[in-house]
């Protein structure tokens, strides 16, 4: 079983329409007692960095998240999902991410005629356990921050938007992403499979 939590961001919907798509249980939840009781966890959203930590924090989960992803149980971030499992962003300061990983989320550059937020699609230079039986895969994005990972050994896949940027980290048990694999197709579908397959 994976548990979706919901921090009453958006998205929900569509990663759990993903994993019923491919047959894989699933429920949206924010009882903290069903995602310890989870085989594995997706934080999901899209939305502010500093209204999505407050939500969290309102809804008791910032520990369950932390302790769960110290269990050694898989955790996948999506967007901002991915964004909070940092330390700190450039969208809120002074507001704490979950500290999960070590890194900073900083603003895209205004750079020539590119357009932010960045929406729409993008090839990904990748590796690791998400990608696996995938070559270059083509993804959704809509966001308008990025991650600076202090540890860049962490990085398994990065694209390019006027400049490379780190779109998405495999950590021992933890995996993120900033785009939107329920949004990207057959290639997309295949990352959320090979999760679920962890």
């Amino acid at each position: 079983m994976i548990a979706i939590i919901d921090y009453g961001a958006g998205n929900l919907k569509n990663v759990a329409k993903a994993f019923d798509f491919l047959g894989i249980e699933n429920i949206v939840t924010s009882d903290a007692s069903v995602i310890r009781n989870a085989d594995k966890i997706v934080l999901p959203g899209v939305g502010a960095f500093g209204e999505g930590m407050a939500n969290l924090t309102r809804a008791g989960l910032c520990n369950v998240i932390k302790e769960e992803a110290q269990s050694g149980k898989p955790l996948m971030g999506i967007c901002l999902g991915m964004q909070m499992l940092f330390d700190e962003s450039e969208e809120s300061p002074g507001v704490k991410g979950l500290g999960i990983l070590k890194g900073k989320i900083r603003r895209l550059p205004k750079l020539g005629d590119l357009k932010i937020p960045h929406m729409g699609w993008n090839d990904l230079k990748c590796e690791g356990k998400l990608f696996e039986g995938l070559n270059k895969p083509f993804v959704y994005f809509v966001h308008s921050y990025y991650l600076d990972a202090e540890d860049k050994s962490i990085v398994s896949a990065t694209t390019h938007y006027g400049i490379d940027i780190e779109v998405a980290v495999e950590s021992k048990n933890v995996f993120a992403t900033q785009f939107h694999p329920e949004k990207s197709g057959e290639e997309g579908l295949r990352m959320l499979s090979n999760f679920a397959k962890l």
